[in-house]
């Protein structure tokens, strides 16, 4: 195996295996629509003309923001909230943002530290939140890019059944958009809650993501 895919085996994996689902997601999502403009008797669009749509476009932004999401709140809440026996969680007493010693920031860097976590002021801060500003900017983007082509879709979806379409604002307090908002949110919160109270008790040996097998149940914050 070249070293190149053995030292980025899991970004390689996920990454081909969005792009995968990605390509599935296009294609079924445009037989799925051409059956819909079929029964509303509307002729069949091009698979080129569909992945360029507001509809396909929804239906990939509403599964981004959601996923970036989970990721934003875990990363902030992993910070002060803890829970007993997780490996997905600190351990006990160490709630908080960490002393510059235990972050190894400051006078404390390494000599293989960041540039950044060696130097104080806005850099360090702008820096030791980096990871979060990130991901919660992406959720916001992608949900604010859902929202807008949502509402071309829903339109769209108006249009052809004869009906006024409706502005962005009105859109935004609509069951269809709350809909298909929370019916994402609701699967992410429950499959972070998942991960984190099941890896009490159960284990995959081998896994960073589980204690080691032998681990006692009370351990928290031990990866295997």
């Amino acid at each position: 195996m070249p070293r190149f895919v053995r030292e980025n085996g899991l970004g390689l994996a996920f990454g081909t295996a969005f792009f995968a689902a990605l390509a599935g997601q296009a294609v079924a999502g445009h037989a799925e629509f051409n059956n819909e403009l079929a029964t509303d008797g509307f002729p069949a669009i091009g698979f080129g003309a569909y992945v360029t749509s507001s509809d396909f476009a929804v239906d990939v932004m509403e599964n981004w923001q959601s996923e970036y999401l989970q990721f934003f709140l875990y990363l902030y809440l992993t910070v002060w909230l803890v829970q007993r026996g997780s490996p997905e969680s600190k351990e006990l007493g160490r709630e908080g943002r960490e002393s510059h010693e235990e972050q190894r920031i400051g006078r404390h860097a390494r000599a293989d530290s960041p540039r950044w976590a060696s130097v104080g002021g806005v850099r360090q801060t702008l820096y030791g939140t980096s990871l979060g500003l990130v991901m919660g900017a992406v959720f916001l983007l992608s949900w604010l890019a859902q929202s807008i082509s949502g509402v071309a879709a829903f339109n769209e979806e108006r249009l052809r059944r004869l009906q006024a379409p409706v502005g962005w604002a009105d859109y935004l307090g609509s069951a269809e958009f709350w809909s298909r908002t929370l019916q994402n949110w609701q699967s992410e919160f429950l499959a972070i809650a998942s991960m984190a109270v099941l890896s009490i008790y159960l284990r995959q040996r081998g896994s960073p993501e589980s204690k080691p097998v032998g681990a006692a149940h009370t351990a928290t914050g031990v990866e295997g």
